[in-house]
């Protein structure tokens, strides 16, 4: 076991009761010194670490993510970056014209804000491919657009119904627009749909665990497997293609679950036959409604902009509370989308009656995305042990948030909207996460938008909803200890000290002795996971 020492940078450790710790040693995977004690073991070192005067402190972790759908955006037409509809039409024209084997035209993932309302009509993408189904994923992926050839193949036309949590949007006669919201709805298509090949997927896989590390990441909460996506994580797992570690949330659909819980299970114990390490299986996942900009949110009251609907719940109470209590009996953990007040407290009811059925144990179930809580159910969230994971880049005014989601939501929940300061107040356990590819897959400026509530152009003046800011510390702390808190594994990573996996980042400079408005600017330039660089970090010097 080699013995690696890094050196000359600032380290954040919880072990040095005072002062600055400049160095740290590595040997099999696991921090064994730091400080002065590492800076002893200099001269025997089998390799050298020299921080130029970083920071170095444990790696982050995405709390909520989705790899696998971020790596198989490449595998389609480029349209993220398209700023108008006639962009994203010229460039599914263009890969359309580019590949003409392939049978359907998909890719992810277009501004939803583009069009009025985000509604999407398939006559736009007729005009660039008229004779192969065309299906695009929405930024949110809860919503897709698609042309007529590919609502012929779904069978959609006017006389289809609304599925079970779903809603197709229609003209004023019935006939469908185009534009898909929600997982029932998205099912009709995707069912129908050609599947890339394991090898691509893989690939598609690897390449997204390599953007991770590389923005400074160890560890993700994969938040939506679904049973045919098993084969590629263990596919990768046994090829050693992972650069990051993973932990699996496996979707339960109202309706379907009782019958997928011996699937969970034996997916668990694949997992667990693995070798290395790399790759988990202990969650599984819920949607409890959509979100606010498609109307399909579950809320408490009406929407402001439309009086008679209070969104779109995925679950009946009942029916959530028997599921929740099922996984839980099976060992799983708990991973709940919950963005709505009403689907807030729907997930809380139903953990707390899991908690009654079940009895006490170490559950810690997490509640995602949390955008708008009702001040009654704040206080729930410590009482019931709930690990609150927040998508902190959200957290700002930018064109989404004014566009469509604050006309939805109306005064005063647009003012309720992200609490984490709230509830990091409270002592409530805080993990950030991504929510990747909807949004940006580096912790920077997450962190930044934590801190400040301000887009990168530092608006509004003094922070959106400036009482919900956090310090430096606390917004690390949920991109490290947080989520080593919500995957069980606090006493493993997260933290420097002596003993724990050698889980490293380094930073250009120090989060905690910079201006907040330089924050976003700071530059990751090394990962190492278990002593092992997965990132091109500064190359080590070899005695």
């Amino acid at each position: 076991m080699a013995l690696t020492v890094f050196h000359g940078g600032v380290l954040a450790s919880e072990s040095i009761e005072s002062g600055t710790a400049t160095a740290l040693a590595v040997e099999g995977g696991r921090i064994v010194a730091i400080g002065a004690g590492a800076e002893a073991l200099l001269a025997s070192a089998d390799d050298t670490v020299d921080l130029n005067g970083g920071y170095l402190g444990p790696s982050f972790a995405d709390g909520h993510a989705h790899p696998l759908f971020g790596g198989m955006e490449d595998l389609g037409p480029a349209i993220r970056s398209c700023h108008s509809v006639e962009e994203i039409v010229a460039a599914v024209r263009a890969y359309a014209d580019a590949h003409p084997e392939d049978e359907w035209i998909i890719g992810a993932s277009y501004d939803a804000t583009l069009a009025p309302g985000g509604l999407f009509d398939a006559a736009w993408l007729d005009a660039a491919v008229p004779d192969r189904p065309v299906m695009l994923k929405a930024w949110d992926y809860h919503t897709v657009w698609v042309n007529s050839a590919a609502l012929k193949a779904a069978g959609i036309d006017a006389g289809t119904p609304d599925p079970d949590r779903g809603r197709i949007v229609r003209r004023e006669d019935g006939s469908p627009l185009g534009t898909l919201q929600e997982y029932g709805a998205l099912e009709l298509v995707e069912s129908v749909a050609p599947r890339y090949s394991l090898e691509r997927r893989v690939a598609a896989l690897e390449a997204a665990t390599g953007t991770l590390a590389a923005s400074g990441v160890s560890w993700v909460q994969d938040a939506w497997v679904m049973q045919e996506h098993l084969e590629v994580y263990l596919e990768a797992a046994r090829q050693g293609r992972l650069r990051t570690r993973m932990n699996l949330a496996f979707l339960a659909e109202p309706g379907r679950w009782k019958d997928t819980l011996d699937a969970f299970a034996a997916a668990r114990a694949a997992v667990q036959s693995l070798e290395g390490g790399m790759l988990t299986a202990n969650t599984v996942k819920f949607f409890a409604d959509g979100i606010i900009e498609s109307h399909t949110a579950c809320m408490l009251s009406p929407y402001a902009d439309s009086p008679d609907d209070k969104g779109l719940p995925s679950w009946g109470q009942d029916e959530l509370n028997d599921a929740l209590a099922a996984v839980d009996g099976l060992g799983f953990q708990a991973h709940i989308h919950a963005i709505g007040d009403g689907a807030i407290r729907m997930a809380l009811d139903a953990i707390e009656e899991t908690g009654r059925r079940n009895g006490p144990r170490d559950r810690r179930p997490v509640l995602a995305h949390l955008q708008v809580i009702d001040p009654e159910d704040v206080p729930r969230f410590a009482e019931l042990g709930v690990v609150a994971n927040f998508e902190p880049l959200w957290a700002r005014e930018d064109d989404v948030m004014n566009l469509l989601t604050v006309p939805r939501l109306g005064s005063p929940r647009s003012e309720q909207q992200y609490p984490i300061g709230s509830l990091i107040e409270r002592g409530v356990h805080v993990s950030f996460g991504s929510d990747w590819p909807v949004t940006c897959h580096e912790p920077v400026p997450g962190l930044a938008t934590a801190v400040t509530r301000q887009t990168p152009d530092h608006l509004p003046a003094g922070g959106w909803l400036p009482a919900e800011r956090v310090d430096v510390d606390a917004a690390l702390n949920a991109y490290t200890s947080g989520v080593a808190y919500q995957a069980f594994a606090e006493d493993d990573w997260g933290v420097l000290r002596p003993g724990m996996s050698a889980d490293l980042v380094l930073l250009s400079h120090d989060p905690r002795d910079i201006p907040a408005e330089e924050l976003q600017e700071m530059q990751v330039l090394g990962t190492w996971l278990a002593g092992r660089p997965t990132h091109s970090a500064l190359l080590p010097t070899t005695r």
